[in-house]
């Protein structure tokens, strides 16, 4: 029988394939998103009998400066925008420059490849765990080298900058392996023949870097640099276990802010409402991101 007598014979075949993917969808993704909005209507209270209705309350107290939800969340915000921007250019740049030079052919190659991407496959607990040996004001590493050779200690997790300068160097060596993959795939991908061209023309190497590889990875670009901003937007693991969100505040992220909100204070209406302005937030950003990244053709 043909391929085409088995689709009329077998209508439902395709869907069936597709069913457990679907099923998982509505159960762990759609499914609580839209019950998250429900909950961010109510006054949903886990130390109030009833969770009354007050419609769009939540999302208004967000904005109103007299809320007592209203600093926690902003700051948390302005704490997360300010780690993307710290962080978001190290994260692409460094990858990207690796990537360069572990596509090169040399001794090893395969094993350097593993080495950078290892550390990306360990848990936020641990990573947090080990650069807070390394950065402990009075046992860690760091200071024990910068007494040996006669620097006085740093606070690096109680006073800023380098509170941000910690998380921002952990978060530097966790995560730069993945990115740094997926450029070197898109570096593979890319037609030997253009280099080749590019240097019978007399191209040097910041020429055909410039004018053949940037260009032939847009699109790696775009989406190392929208997965990276969002990675980076829900920022939460390392400043939980390295500062606590201190000094004072000054790390406390959204991501915190809406964990105290709702599974400290148990109003998980009002940290509902906090986590869909900031999923807007990066919902408008990524559309920025592609609308200024996307290839534009010639008029």
């Amino acid at each position: 029988m043909s391929r085409t007598g088995l689709r009329h014979h077998r209508p439902l075949t395709p869907y069936l394939f597709v069913a457990p993917y679907v099923v998982l969808l509505l159960a762990f993704v759609v499914g609580p998103a839209v019950f998250g909005v429900w909950m961010s209507l109510h006054n949903w209270d886990f130390m109030l009998p009833g969770k009354p209705w007050v419609g769009l309350q939540n999302y208004l107290d967000l904005l109103d400066s007299s809320s007592v939800i209203f600093h926690p969340f902003w700051n948390g915000m302005k704490n997360t925008f300010l780690f993307v921007l710290i962080s978001v250019p190290f994260l692409v740049t460094i990858p990207l420059g690796l990537s360069l030079l572990l596509n090169q052919k040399f001794a090893g190659r395969t094993f350097f490849r593993a080495v950078v991407f290892t550390p990306f496959v360990l848990g936020v607990a641990v990573v947090g765990l080990l650069f807070g040996y390394l950065f402990d004001p009075e046992v860690g590493l760091i200071n024990g080298i910068l007494s040996g050779v006669g620097l006085p200690k740093v606070a690096w997790l109680t006073t800023q900058p380098q509170a941000w300068i910690t998380i921002v160097v952990t978060t530097i060596w966790w995560t730069i392996g993945f990115n740094a993959v997926i450029f070197l795939a898109g570096l593979q991908g890319l037609p030997g023949e253009l280099y080749e061209a590019a240097e019978l023309d007399g191209a040097g190497r910041w020429a055909r870097f410039r004018h053949v590889t940037v260009p032939g990875l847009r699109n790696i670009f775009l989406f190392v640099v929208t997965t990276t901003i969002l990675a980076s937007a829900n920022l939460f693991g390392q400043p939980y276990i390295l500062t606590r969100g201190g000094p004072g505040d000054s790390t406390t992220t959204a991501i915190m802010a809406m964990t105290n909100e709702g599974l400290r204070g148990f109003r998980m209406g009002t940290a509902a409402a906090m986590s869909y302005v900031l999923a807007l937030a990066l919902t408008f950003i990524s559309i920025a991101n592609f609308l200024i990244m996307r290839e534009r053709k010639p008029s």
